[in-house]
């Protein structure tokens, strides 16, 4: 990618992050990235994978996800800092993009309370059910972390509401995405949070960046045909033009207190 395109896209995330509370109109974020308007448009899609407005609602919901669990500010002061005029457009898309609403986030400390299951393997899948495909490859590190990683299979390019199919791994490593349904796909993979996000901790600890990484489009199940698909992964340190993960997903005591009763039985 052009680094003169990536710094012009940067720039405009830089004015959505520095206004979340305000409006902020398409010619604003074109202004700061020195683009006309619809040449602004296509390049931003190309670099982030997502619309301008789309990827400004993303963040948005990110920026939720942290003052609601790092300050006692009530949902509807968050909705309104966040650039939301509606506490219940704000709670809606909140809950249909993270998997719970507002204050149930809150009440879990920023996590989910249970694991997705993934679907069972090959050898159980109805016989008729022949456009089910297989997605497995390997998930990379770029840097020296292990650590748990959820891997998910998701219609779109942001991380958001329900994997189509999911598994969670104890490191980097191979994974398999079984049942996977005919359709276009990106598989999407971050490093799990080791701590449930603490307040008091906020200003002492700086947190982790988050190691992301995704891939796709992928087409499974063309013409009926089962289909083995091979999609490695490499996670990152995540950049700013990286589309945020909204879906809530497990800390990673929770894995492994999971993964030690699988052991167990």
């Amino acid at each position: 990618m052009d680094e003169t395109v990536e710094q012009a896209v940067q720039r405009a995330i830089t004015t959505m992050h520095d206004r979340l509370g305000e409006p902020v109109t398409l010619d604003d974020m074109a202004k700061a990235a020195m683009f006309s308007k619809f040449h602004f448009t296509r390049v931003f899609q190309r670099v982030t994978g997502l619309s301008p407005g789309r990827f400004l609602s993303a963040i948005r919901l990110q920026r939720a996800k942290q003052l609601l669990v790092s300050t006692d500010l009530n949902v509807a002061d968050i909705s309104f800092l966040v650039g939301f005029n509606s506490v219940g457009t704000f709670s809606s898309r909140f809950s249909r993009s993270v998997g719970m609403s507002p204050s149930q986030y809150r009440k879990q400390g920023g996590f989910a309370t249970h694991l997705p299951d993934p679907a069972p393997p090959e050898s159980t899948e109805s016989a008729a059910d022949t456009s089910a495909s297989l997605v497995e490859g390997v998930v990379r590190a770029h840097e020296e972390r292990g650590g748990p990683v959820f891997v998910g299979l998701f219609p779109g390019r942001l991380p958001e509401g329900a994997p189509v199919r999911s598994t969670l791994l104890e490191r980097p490593g191979h994974y398999q995405l079984h049942r996977v349904p005919k359709g276009s796909w990106y598989v999407h993979a971050h490093r799990l949070a080791h701590d449930v996000p603490n307040p008091s901790r906020a200003v002492a600890v700086e947190p982790e960046p988050m190691m992301v990484g995704s891939k796709g489009p992928i087409v499974t199940g063309r013409e009926g045909d089962r289909m083995v698909r091979k999609v490695d992964v490499l996670l990152s340190s995540a950049r700013i033009m990286d589309p945020p993960v909204l879906l809530a997903v497990p800390d990673a005591r929770t894995l492994a207190s999971r993964l030690a009763t699988r052991d167990v039985g």
